[in-house]
């Protein structure tokens, strides 16, 4: 069942041995055993080298509600998944990139560059709010899930400039899980001149030779990705009203949609970026160097250092209700524990639905990218995905290169 990439170096090249590089994909098997996951890809890398590049379980084909007997497609390092909210780290990278050229700051109000964006008392709201999630408007606006909107980005856009602010913009944490990207790309749109598909795949993409790494999928591209599908118990409140409070739709639904040719041949900033797992790690490499990969610089080093810094520190996020650490487009590691494991203060990433982890640990020269296409939000065999993460920062010490032992 399980694939391999084409490269993996000899852990002991990076100061490791097989059995911790073994012990980490040992819980990635475990996890899939749990049934939850009927794709699982990993790929980590280690002081700039691939330790692991695997893939297991089928890309379609034995989700719950597939026909028994049905076509089979095996999973593989070159599978491409749905990275879903952790696209909103990508496209606040290229938010940061205009930053770095000089063509916005992200103190400026958004409404500078997209003036329809100030109506109703919207017209404070800065780039850097909408980075850190305190924009003030969380809620998808109504009709946000009408797939058919998605061939009409202007429509999209009205109906957010005249969402009103449900909470003061630039106080509070509250997860934007839908509204934040539509308004990037739109500012990138305005600022640089490109549709924000272009802008990614002409400044990223192409330059480091990325497998797709790209919102959505180009008709002919749609049989390389994994289908998604809604596992575990149903959720109940209150996380069934939190979700689709975030989303205008319940969880179940969405996965509906997310296999949707629309919804993956559209461009959702905030929701559909595809990648292999290599590609997604590559990313999150580029940013732990510090802007620079495979002789390619993309970003400064004080552009990455800005993107990262922390702006709301372990502070409970009025959407999802539990403390949360952001920086302007990242979610931040904590000391002692937090969501890449213990002692990972310096790391960061972002999550996706549902078990969708990716991140850098430059304390532990790793970049790592745990992709998925079950969709468990609540279930106890969850807890083999913690592990997975527990294992990765309990056999790769920090590195005493970095200074940070």
């Amino acid at each position: 069942m399980t694939a391999r990439g084409a490269v993996e170096v000899p852990p002991a090249s990076v100061g490791l041995d097989r059995g911790a590089v073994e012990a980490i994909w040992s819980a990635v098997v475990d996890f899939y055993k749990t049934g939850f996951h009927p794709a699982l890809g990993l790929c980590i890398r280690r002081r700039g080298e691939v330790i692991l590049d695997r893939a297991i379980g089928h890309a379609r084909g034995n989700a719950p509600g597939d026909p028994p007997g049905g076509e089979l497609v095996q999973a593989t390092p070159r599978t491409l998944f749905n990275f879903f909210s952790g696209s909103k780290s990508v496209t606040a990278m290229l938010i940061h990139l205009l930053a770095q050229r000089g063509l916005l700051h992200v103190d400026e109000p958004i409404a500078t560059f997209v003036p329809e964006f100030g109506r109703h008392e919207k017209d404070r709201i800065t780039i850097r709010d909408l980075l850190t999630h305190r924009g003030g408007i969380p809620s998808a606006p109504t009709h946000a899930a009408d797939l058919d909107l998605l061939e009409e980005p202007d429509r999209i856009l009205e109906l957010i400039y005249e969402l009103r602010p449900t909470y003061e913009p630039g106080t509070v944490p509250a997860y934007h899980a839908v509204t934040s990207g539509f308004v990037f790309a739109e500012l990138i749109r305005r600022v640089a001149g490109k549709d924000i598909r272009s802008f990614l795949r002409e400044e990223i993409a192409e330059p480091l030779a990325m497998t797709h790494f790209n919102y959505g999928l180009p008709r002919e591209r749609l049989d390389e990705a994994a289908y998604d599908a809604c596992t575990g118990p149903r959720m109940i409140w209150p996380l069934k009203d939190i979700f689709k409070r975030s989303l205008g739709i319940s969880i179940e639904k969405l996965i509906e949609l997310s296999n949707d040719p629309r919804f993956r041949m559209g461009v959702i900033p905030s929701a559909n970026l595809f990648g292999t797992p290599d590609d997604i790690c590559r990313f999150f490499e580029l940013l732990r160097t510090g802007g620079s990969l495979d002789g390619r610089r993309i970003f400064s080093k004080e552009t990455v250092r800005r993107a990262i810094e922390p702006q709301t520190p372990w502070q409970i996020d009025r959407m999802i209700l539990l403390p949360l650490s952001y920086s302007m487009g990242f979610m931040l590691g904590t000391d002692p524990v937090g969501l890449y494991g213990f002692r990972c203060g310096k790391a960061f990433g972002h999550v996706g639905l549902s078990n969708i982890l990716a991140w850098a640990d430059p304390a532990r020269d790793i970049s790592v990218a745990l992709m998925n296409s079950g969709k468990p939000l609540v279930a106890l065999d969850t807890a083999y995905w913690p592990e997975i993460v527990r294992r990765i920062t309990a056999r790769i010490p920090r590195d005493s290169r970095t200074g940070q032992t």
